[in-house]
């Protein structure tokens, strides 16, 4: 009789309903493990990004990232990923992807930024292949303002470990011409990178952001972005101020006042008007095919 009982005992245990998760578990996680071995009690769950900020560098994406976060219905990856670019991440697939991304609901867009995608030759094709109907949203700003923050920020990097840096004449300029193969005015072809993204998607799935006026009036831009992500409008006026002691908007969010790291709204290095120029035509034709290429045009130089 015992060894019936225990055969029994064997038959309902294999008759127990499995039980299945609600909906689908993230690739390579348990199911309720929320990608980060503690299961989340309100549904939340990790989700591929359904937009991303592509660039550009120094165009102002952590401002962009930083407004848009203040969004109810957005949840931004803190960091800068760098799957699409670099090899090392790539290589370990969208299950390391999606572990970068944060906890959100299912109502919730997930958004991550890293500027260095729009300028990165390989990642336009990684990111059809992942989700050919992502929006893009790519923040720009004056070419030749651009290239000066982006001097600007390597020579502090260089500051703060006190290493010597050269002067940006340096860079700019070689045997009395500018010197059309320094990296920072290659990064301000906007023209160029942006035929390379066009191969993989069509224009009406970017937003590009005008950084400049970011800066200036940054309500205006954001209510764009918000249309475009198609996004309830939540965002208001009341969400920004301007702080006199940094010299740019501040964000207000729930009676919290915040403003970007020290770091940015650096002053930029002087120079040369004569070099100032040479820098504003070099830049007046790549404009102009830009502005061709989006059928829309900026107050650039």
């Amino acid at each position: 009789m015992a060894w019936a009982a225990l055969l029994l005992g064997a038959l309902l245990l294999v008759a127990q309903p499995r039980l299945v998760p609600s909906r689908p578990a993230s690739p390579g996680f348990e199911p309720g493990d929320g990608g980060g071995g503690v299961a989340p009690t309100n549904g939340s769950a990790r989700q591929l990004p359904h937009t991303i900020i592509i660039g550009v560098r120094k165009g102002g994406t952590r401002a962009l990232l930083e407004m848009l976060s203040l969004h109810p219905d957005v949840a931004a990856a803190e960091n800068e990923v760098h799957f699409f670019d670099w090899e090392e991440h790539y290589s370990q697939g969208l299950g390391w992807y999606l572990s970068q991304m944060p906890l959100s609901l299912p109502h919730q867009l997930t958004v991550e930024k890293t500027p260095a995608y729009f300028t990165s030759p390989k990642v336009p094709a990684r990111v059809h292949r992942m989700n050919p109907a992502i929006r893009l949203l790519l923040i720009l700003r004056d070419p030749s303002e651009r290239v000066l923050s982006d001097y600007t920020q390597v020579f502090y990097n260089h500051l703060q470990k006190r290493k010597p840096y050269p002067a940006i004449e340096e860079f700019l300029v070689r045997h009395g011409h500018l010197n059309v193969d320094y990296k920072a005015l290659n990064r301000s072809l906007y023209h160029v990178h942006m035929q390379n993204w066009l191969r993989f998607f069509p224009l009406g799935r970017f937003h590009i952001v005008d950084g400049d006026r970011l800066i200036r009036d940054p309500f205006p831009e954001i209510q764009k972005v918000e249309r475009f992500l198609r996004l309830a409008p939540q965002i208001n006026a009341s969400n920004f101020y301007f702080n006199k002691t940094k010299g740019f908007y501040c964000l207000r969010d729930g009676g919290r006042d915040r403003c970007l790291h020290e770091s940015k709204g650096r002053a930029h290095p002087q120079v040369d008007p004569k070099l100032l120029h040479k820098l504003h035509e070099y830049f007046h034709e790549p404009n102009k095919k830009f502005f061709e290429l989006v059928g829309r045009t900026f107050d650039w130089h």
